[in-house]
């Protein structure tokens, strides 16, 4: 494939702040925008969002593309010259435009030696009931994210992970008596504190599987480098100071007191023993997931690995903006068994990029919401790519 036609310009994300869409013969991929980065990421402009679009607008490419492996012949060069946001929405709608010039799916061009026979859907992650830096407010959860999961195909866990997000807003209106409203990735906010939030999500998951016998599992982002101050976790609601030592205690008897299938950035992005001292305690019965720790970046990764800090990842396409790298990580995870997340970001679009690559690449989980339009396009381009295989 020759690419004719490159355009980078800005547009507006679901926060209304702008980022980077890229056309590459006229297919496009919009790049989301974290506003809970680790420390690191990689840069999301080279300088500045301005002169990314520039410098993309004026790139001549000479090279054939045919293939993922052929992003490799631009890469260095952009890589010195343009940031993570721009690198993915670049590099995705070159392989967008690669499938549509060969009739084929992304994902099949990600994986053109996929076993159709094999194929498994990421598990769905929905972000339900929402504290930390995505919602507003002084009295909030410490805790950032609070979510469920229901081991089901896509469309399933879209109408039940719905049903437990609707369920949610009732017990809160109850308790509160007022209409709850949500936060930047449509969860739901609230002034309770953790524990009270975690008693909500267990009377949900008994709600649902009294109602249609389904079992849905309860986890968390904790965020925690968010609220670490001086080396210690100061919590808000309620107030209480935390060392490193009381923060692994304290996390282990939340994940045995509510039975938790999945614990997120529990400790500092720079504290790899606290996450191999809370992964050993629980002995692998709760998924202790890395995301501000690793930042899907091969070398943190690897240190993550060798340290036994983690059992899962989380994997954002601009973190790091190398596709080439993206798929070193999870090649890396699947080949040390742990279990991959594809992940939206808090500001999103309707681009549904990531359930392609958390398809081709049989990632064990997509996080992404299901209420709003900008994250239910990720679950129903699963759920189109279900039918289609049907």
């Amino acid at each position: 494939m020759i690419i004719k036609e490159v355009i980078a310009r800005a547009v507006k994300d679901s926060r209304g702040e702008k980022t980077i869409s890229v056309s590459v013969n006229g297919c496009v991929t919009i790049a989301p925008s974290g506003k809970s980065k680790g420390m690191y990421e990689a840069p999301s402009y080279n300088d500045s969002l301005e002169q990314d679009i520039n410098f993309i607008n004026e790139f001549i490419i000479s090279s054939e593309i045919n293939n993922f492996s052929d992003l490799k012949k631009i890469e260095g060069f952009l890589n010195n010259n343009v940031g993570a946001n721009t690198l993915f929405a670049f590099e995705a709608s070159i392989l967008k435009a690669l499938a549509k010039s060969q009739g084929k799916e992304l994902w099949q061009i990600l994986n053109p030696f996929f076993d159709i026979q094999l194929a498994k859907f990421p598990r769905i992650l929905s972000n339900t009931i929402g504290g930390g830096s995505h919602s507003i407010g002084k009295e909030k959860p410490d805790f950032q994210e609070f979510l469920f999961t229901c081991n089901a195909d896509p469309s399933r866990a879209l109408e039940i992970n719905t049903l437990a997000y609707e369920e949610a807003r009732a017990i809160l209106k109850t308790l509160s008596g007022e209409e709850p409203e949500k936060n930047d990735e449509n969860a739901w906010m609230t002034r309770l504190g953790n524990e009270q939030v975690l008693e909500i999500m267990k009377n949900v998951q008994e709600n649902i599987f009294e109602s249609f016998g389904i079992h849905i599992d309860i986890g968390l982002d904790i965020a925690a480098s968010q609220f670490l101050n001086h080396n210690l976790y100061d919590y808000n609601n309620p107030c209480k100071v935390r060392d490193k030592r009381k923060q692994v205690l304290y996390v282990a008897e939340l994940i045995k007191k509510y039975n938790l299938f999945y614990v997120e950035d529990a400790f500092d992005e720079k504290d790899f023993s606290s996450f191999a001292e809370l992964l050993r305690i629980t002995k692998g019965k709760c998924l202790i997931v890395g995301d501000d720790l690793t930042t899907t970046n091969p070398q943190r990764f690897e240190e993550a690995i060798k340290k036994k800090a983690i059992n899962a990842i989380i994997i954002k396409p601009n973190q790091i903006g190398s596709l080439i790298k993206m798929r070193e990580v999870i090649e890396l995870a699947r080949r040390n068994k742990i279990y991959t997340i594809i992940s939206h970001r808090s500001g999103e679009s309707q681009d549904s990029t990531i359930a392609d690559f958390g398809f081709a690449w049989q990632c064990d989980f997509i996080k992404t919401p299901v209420i709003g339009r900008e994250r239910l396009a990720k679950v129903k381009r699963l759920i189109d790519i279900e039918n289609h295989l049907r």
